[in-house]
């Protein structure tokens, strides 16, 4: 069944540029390999937000991989690169498409869960293992760094994207301020103690984690 689905992906997208990501271009990918277009919208019940999903976390598992082999390095560095090469693996067309679909009030929510995802197979990929609030504000400021990234890098005219890349490293320096800052904080006397009083309710799944701190 997942073979199917993805083969129904893959043949759908190519329909993208004439039709949008919607159901016209599920249909038309069915009739490619061979399927109804009723089969197509129950392999992919939410439509074209459906299928911008899938290629988004296609793109993060790629990326997943490419991680799994990158070398050591500054985790600034390291941060960087990691959006860069997300940037690379995704097609630019396809993910204007997918935005105007995710604009969608209905589908909105879908949309920010994707960011959340690609952040988190970013920090995972660096083998993040914070705890407690730590794992979600880590991630939920690279989500919005890798989201105004990518609305720049849509409209970024500059060669090869360059620009962007520039765009990258001020939004990343900004960040590893910010958890500097927060590192310092907790080192004031009695600033841990009540963090941990006001969040040590909150914990990452054990799935997410890794042993090794960041």
């Amino acid at each position: 069944m997942t073979d199917t689905r993805d083969r129904l992906a893959t043949a759908a997208i190519q329909h993208v540029p004439f039709e949008g990501m919607n159901e016209k271009a599920l249909r038309a990918g069915a009739r490619d390999i061979g399927l109804s277009g009723d089969v197509a919208i129950a392999f992919f019940p939410g439509g074209g937000a459906d299928l911008a999903a899938w290629i988004h976390r296609r793109d993060d598992r790629r990326l997943a991989e490419w991680m799994a082999e990158m070398p050591g390095g500054k985790i600034r560095d390291r941060i960087a690169d990691a959006i860069w090469q997300r940037l690379e693996f995704a097609d630019a067309e396809l993910v204007r498409a997918a935005s105007a679909t995710m604009a969608l009030p209905q589908n909105q929510p879908l949309g920010a869960r994707l960011i959340w995802e690609t952040a988190d197979t970013i920090w995972n990929g660096l083998s993040d293992s914070s705890r407690d609030v730590n794992w979600y504000s880590k991630r939920m400021t690279l989500g919005a760094v890798y989201a105004a990234t990518v609305l720049y890098w849509l409209g970024d005219p500059s060669e090869d994207h360059r620009d962007t890349r520039a765009f990258i490293d001020r939004r990343i320096d900004g960040v590893m301020r910010f958890e500097k800052m927060k590192a310092s904080a907790r080192k004031v006397p009695g600033v841990s103690v009540l963090t941990d009083l006001a969040t040590g309710w909150i914990r990452a799944p054990k799935s997410t984690t890794q042993e090794g701190e960041v």
